[in-house]
């Protein structure tokens, strides 16, 4: 089971908003001693989204989604997530209530009474209906909630609402997941090497140290530092520090020069 964040939206793609979920995604997620195993940026078109969370669902991944899921006609999510799902679009009938206590507190702080009938709070009823069957994910900045299908957890694009409703559902569904398996990583900055001439170093550690993954960043340098590789290794703490062992003294014998590499979170 794998991890996978699902970011939709046009604004995305076309660069008019910058995302701010996958690095957040992936600090909640650390926090907790997860990582993310995939993640896909989708437009807002309901047919790419629905074959999207087909394959998602056939999975078994945890799945966040985030954006869409509103009830303007740019809003896609929620009905692509019940075609996938093979679920019919139904009120949720929690959900129409918190969104209607939404709308009373909205008219509240206005000075007046809210109609519930009239077209736009109708129309705002919208954002609860999801395939039949989802359960709701509470959103405490305004209320109005997002849902899951299984292992699969919907989301509003608002960082400000999506970030909470995911801490929730980490917490709330997954915290048997935290800090499971204790990983390490160490890195060394390898000075005006080739990643060719380093690659049966890696394949051989791969090969004699099963539980972890060697990877490999070079760098052209810039005025602070020359051209180099930051190459470690990461995974079950006591096979990492046995191959960084083994990677330095290999490094040695091949006479590189490298220095400890700092890494970062």
């Amino acid at each position: 089971m794998a991890i996978g964040l699902i970011i939709i939206g046009d604004e995305i793609l076309s660069g008019k908003r910058t995302d701010q979920h996958f690095p957040k995604v992936v600090q909640l997620l650390a926090a907790r001693g997860l990582q993310l195993g995939w993640a896909e940026f989708l437009g807002d078109e309901r047919e790419r989204i629905a074959d999207t969370l087909r394959r998602t669902f056939a999975s078994g991944d945890i799945v966040f989604c985030c954006g869409g899921i509103g009830a303007t006609p740019d809003d896609h999510t929620r009905q692509a997530a019940a075609i996938a799902a093979g679920q019919p679009l139904v009120l949720h009938e929690e959900g129409k209530a918190m969104i209607q206590q939404r709308i009373r507190q909205m008219a509240q702080e206005a000075g007046h009474e809210a109609d519930l009938d009239a077209p736009d709070n109708l129309q705002r009823l919208q954002m609860a209906e999801f395939a039949e069957g989802a359960s709701l994910i509470p959103n405490p900045y305004n209320n109005v909630p997002g849902f899951s299908i299984g292992s699969h957890h919907f989301v509003p694009g608002f960082p400000v609402m999506a970030w909470p409703m995911i801490e929730w559902v980490l917490d709330t569904q997954y915290a048997q997941l935290f800090n499971r398996e204790p990983r390490a990583e160490h890195a060394v900055l390898v000075y005006e090497a080739a990643e060719a001439a380093l690659t049966p170093l890696m394949l051989a550690l791969e090969e004699a140290f099963p539980r972890i993954k060697v990877f490999s960043l070079p760098s052209v340098g810039d005025a602070q530092t020359r051209r180099h590789i930051e190459l470690g290794v990461k995974g079950e703490p006591e096979q990492a520090a046995a191959a960084f062992a083994r990677l330095c003294g290999e490094l040695e014998k091949l006479g590189a020069e490298f220095r400890p590499a700092e890494l970062s979170g």
